[in-house]
């Protein structure tokens, strides 16, 4: 499901400290649990090893694009030009904010370079990575030849920054070469293109990065296993501090104790050094809610409620190291619950392993969407069906291909999935929705997490 963390996403590169948990333990001052859960979390052999590096490195970023020049050279193309931040990040390394300033990368095919065209506040995080030559603008709106930074206060005339580009492509001499970009051009865009670089030809290779994204190479996987251990150990936090703090906690309390805690775990392991490129990509989301918040898929209410006997109640959110992890969620009960409640959350756990069981390598998404869905049907909860049971998870959170009926896509060793086959029941104000980061694997599906599908982490007693 779509959460918090998307908002840490669009600002990738600005660390932990945004969320200003770092160094103020003293201002929020939670008790702490007693630690039992851990004891409970499972050891499951078919997990990956998880990675002992904080990042992928470079040799990695630059390993990726050679094979994605490779695939583009089958085509004719010359000249690679990405300018979708998650093919920038995932190909070059750059963990960068995404604003409305346009940033773009090229990549000769024949030749070992990368050239940058990006906004002037990120020229010290350009020239400190990875790259050959770089030309910026000062900002957006640019004005032509205004640079402060320069010393060069000018009214210029406001700078078109896709023509600004692609004058800078045709004085590195790819006027007239086949250029895979990763985006269709409107015809607003092409009309641009070919008014500059009349004897070019504009190939979409947007496919192509996509479907290389989809599917994780063995660092990418131990880099979210290492992200889903500690996100198991959180969960543990999260259990116990529930048990501890009973009624007398709100959802809100549960939501900022445990972030805290999960942002001390991972941060004591990360060697940083407060510059850039050190401690990026990474994200402690946890969000919690209690009683009817439950109830529905995309709630659009705050959530600061006392947690109640007898509510549902849910742990939720992303924790992601360099890039990479995924989503965790378990759905709780608190006692009492009557036995339509143990019906839904039954179903529910049934379909998580029905998701693990089918998605192996070979299989459609929709075969496993259909499974799925046809389960919860022929056990009489289709009313509270609201949504297909997964997404492709990615360093964009929500990502291709979809656990749905109408996608086709055929499962490969290496995709990667949310676990989110919900069922919701506003009526009486509670609903069920668990998720995990599954791997796919030749037979079967790998929940990466350590935490228990089962009553007795989950159902309650306060």
């Amino acid at each position: 499901m779509k959460f918090s963390r998307r908002r840490f996403m669009r600002n990738i590169g600005v660390g932990l400290a945004s969320l200003g948990l770092v160094g103020e333990r003293k201002a929020f001052s939670f008790p702490s649990p007693k630690k039992n859960s851990e004891k409970l979390l499972i050891t499951n052999p078919d997990h990956p090893q998880p990675a002992s590096f904080d990042r992928l490195p470079l040799s990695w970023y630059k390993s990726a694009v050679q094979r994605l020049k490779d695939k583009v050279a089958e085509k004719g193309i010359k000249v690679i030009l990405l300018q979708n931040r998650w093919n920038l990040v995932y190909f070059t390394g750059l963990f960068h904010s995404t604003t409305e300033r346009p940033f773009y990368v090229v990549f000769p095919v024949d030749e070992e370079a990368i050239y940058w065209y990006h906004p002037g506040l990120d020229r010290d995080l350009v020239t400190s990575w990875w790259s050959t030559e770089n030309e910026y603008y000062f900002d957006f709106l640019h004005a032509e030849g205004g640079f402060p930074n320069k010393g060069k206060v000018i009214q210029g005339k406001t700078v078109d920054l896709f023509e600004w580009l692609l004058n800078g492509l045709k004085k590195r001499g790819f006027g007239d070469k086949t250029i895979g970009v990763d985006s269709e051009f409107p015809p607003s865009v092409m009309k641009k293109a070919k008014k500059i670089l009349p004897k070019a030809k504009f190939v979409d290779i947007s496919s192509i990065c996509l479907g290389m994204r989809m599917v994780k190479t063995k660092e990418e996987i131990a880099l979210a296993q290492r992200a889903m251990d500690y996100f198991s150990k959180i969960h543990a936090f999260a259990r116990d501090y529930i048990l501890e703090r009973g009624t007398d906690a709100t959802d809100f309390e549960v939501e900022l104790a445990t972030t805290e805690y999960g942002t001390e775990l991972i941060m004591k392991d990360i060697k940083r050094d407060g510059r850039p490129h050190s401690a990026v990509g990474l994200g402690v989301y946890i969000g919690c809610r209690t009683g009817a918040g439950t109830a529905y898929p995309h709630p659009n209410q705050f959530f600061h409620k006392k947690i109640e006997k007898g509510d549902a109640l849910q742990v939720a959110g992303g924790v992601i190291i360099g890039g990479y992890g995924g989503e965790c969620y378990r759905y709780y009960q608190i006692e009492p619950w009557d036995k339509h409640r143990e019906k839904l959350w039954d179903v529910v756990t049934e379909c998580v392993h029905i998701q693990e069981r089918e998605s192996k390598a070979g299989v459609t998404c929709s075969e496993v969407a259909y499974k799925i869905h046809q389960y919860q049907v022929k056990q009489g909860v289709a009313k509270y069906i609201y949504h297909r049971p997964a997404h492709g998870e990615g360093m964009e959170g929500h990502q291709p291909p979809w656990i749905a009926l109408g996608d086709y896509t055929v499962l490969e060793e290496g995709m990667t999935f949310s676990v989110e086959p919900g069922l919701y029941d506003p009526e009486n104000g509670f609903g069920y929705n668990p998720s995990d980061n599954l791997l796919v694997t030749k037979d079967k599906g790998v929940l990466m997490s350590s935490v228990p599908y089962t009553k007795e982490w989950m159902f309650l007693k306060l």
